[in-house]
């Protein structure tokens, strides 16, 4: 067999015979069949791009302080003789009440002696005008005496001249009517005297009356009542101890509201005046036109726990370390409707958040997870993928504020697309879902202000 192979005609011939046979069999092989390069539309989630009325809104945070917070100190010096029961740090005190008492008798005795003081100025000037009635009668019968003296020189000097009367006689008159003139003169004087002696009286009364009144403003500082409703902070006396003037007593805070300094990075105040038209520079003019709102809760605290609250004014300055401004807001009755284990009171140092919304302004809103670098992914013309460029005003929680790329009617896609191929074939499905949140975040606001947020 194997010389029947080495024979070169037979090689040949299953040589040959092997190239016809594969001939043949490419020849009867079937065509291959072949399959569309198109893909196939790829579903994805859409919403419909549509303007809203929508609260731009921030947060800021801040601790809770007394927009009351009265420092009382001692205006008289003494023993403090009564402390009221609940003059205690944390104690309420009512409007009114009388809370501490400093002994008053050493006001009472200088109090007894300016009035002293002052009967007997007042008995003086008494005195002095009696004097000066009594001057005054005898200045005109002086004067009287003085014209009956003149007559009598008169008419001795005329029987002199008819040497009926030796000279003696008319110099002895003389001498007398000298002496009536002298008389006058000195009660002329002394009434001059009473003009400056009765202001001198008079400034000595005011001057006892001033220390009277004195007297009593200390004989009432000598009781301290309380003039709001109170919770008490710090009372560093007690019941016993003297105290000089100046000396702290205690600190009473104001229940009736409490005042929020929330710190807003400068970059956020942006975003709440973005709708402002504002016509004008000053603070507290910008202010009233920004016609800003605000809620409070408790950083960390229960949900439930959420207080209206007004934004009264800005903080005087910028702070230069952490560039925020400050915004004050006010809680009306901070320690009413309180649920134990839920809703506490408004305390002093509490750390709250602060939500400041600005009125609605029309805008397009998208989810933050649409945007892609800067891009959204569009359903363009025949459901085919369209990818645009777009400008953020801002971004608000999930969702962001667009004012530059896109237009209402825009089909956007909200979920991840992967491939991403410019193009591609889409099968959109509309999800409510997204537009639910839209319409809730526009809402937020209206319905924190209506009732629900107290």
């Amino acid at each position: 067999m194997k010389a029947f192979f080495q024979k070169p005609l037979v090689f040949f011939g299953v040589v040959a015979l092997a190239v016809l046979i594969v001939m043949l069999m490419v020849r009867n092989k079937a065509p291959v069949e072949r399959q569309s390069a198109e893909l196939a539309p790829k579903q994805v989630d859409v919403i419909d791009v549509v303007a809203q009325k929508i609260h731009p809104m921030t947060t800021a945070y801040g601790s809770v302080e007394h927009s009351v917070a009265l420092q009382n100190r001692a205006e008289v010096s003494g023993k403090i003789s009564y402390m009221h029961p609940d003059l205690k740090s944390g104690g309420s005190i009512s409007a009114g009440t009388l809370v501490l008492r400093i002994d008053p008798e050493d006001v009472e005795v200088s109090l007894k002696q300016s009035e002293a003081d002052l009967k007997s100025n007042l008995s003086s000037l008494q005195q002095l005008d009696e004097e000066e009635k009594t001057s005054r009668r005898s200045l005109r019968l002086a004067q009287d005496n003085l014209n009956v003296g003149r007559k009598e020189l008169q008419r001795i000097q005329e029987l002199w001249e008819k040497r009926l009367i030796a000279r003696s006689v008319m110099d002895a008159e003389k001498q007398n009517v000298l002496q009536l003139q002298q008389n006058v003169s000195d009660l002329q004087g002394q009434l001059n005297t009473y003009v400056s002696r009765r202001a001198s009286a008079q400034a000595q009364i005011e001057r006892a009356s001033q220390q009277v009144r004195s007297q009593q403003t200390n004989l009432g500082r000598t009781e301290l009542y309380m003039p709001f409703d109170a919770r008490i902070g710090t009372v560093p006396v007690e019941k016993g101890e003297y105290v000089s003037t100046g000396t702290a007593l205690f600190e009473a805070l104001a229940t009736d509201r409490v005042e929020i300094t929330a710190q807003l990075p400068i970059q956020q105040m942006a975003k709440l005046v973005s709708g402002a038209n504002l016509s004008t520079a000053k603070m507290g003019e910008a202010l009233q036109q920004l016609g800003l709102k605000a809620k409070v809760s408790l950083v960390g605290g229960q949900e439930q726990a959420v207080w209206q609250a007004e934004v009264v004014r800005f903080s005087e300055s910028i702070d230069p370390v952490r560039r925020t401004l400050g915004i004050v807001v006010a809680v009306d009755n901070p320690y009413e409707k309180i649920i134990p284990g839920k809703r506490p009171p408004l305390i002093k140092g509490m750390y709250t958040a602060v939500d400041l919304y600005a009125p609605a302004i029309d805008a397009l809103i998208i989810p933050r997870k649409a945007i892609h670098e800067g891009r959204v992914y569009l359903v363009g013309k025949d459901q085919k993928l369209e990818i645009r460029a777009i400008e953020v005003l801002f971004t608000q929680g999930d969702f962001a504020l667009i004012s530059e790329g896109l237009t209402e009617g825009d089909k956007v896609i909200v979920n991840d697309l992967i491939p991403v191929i410019k193009g591609m074939p889409l099968a959109p499905v509309t999800e409510p879902r997204y537009q639910e949140e839209l319409n809730a975040v526009a809402s937020d606001a209206d319905l924190a202000f209506s009732g629900s947020a107290e």
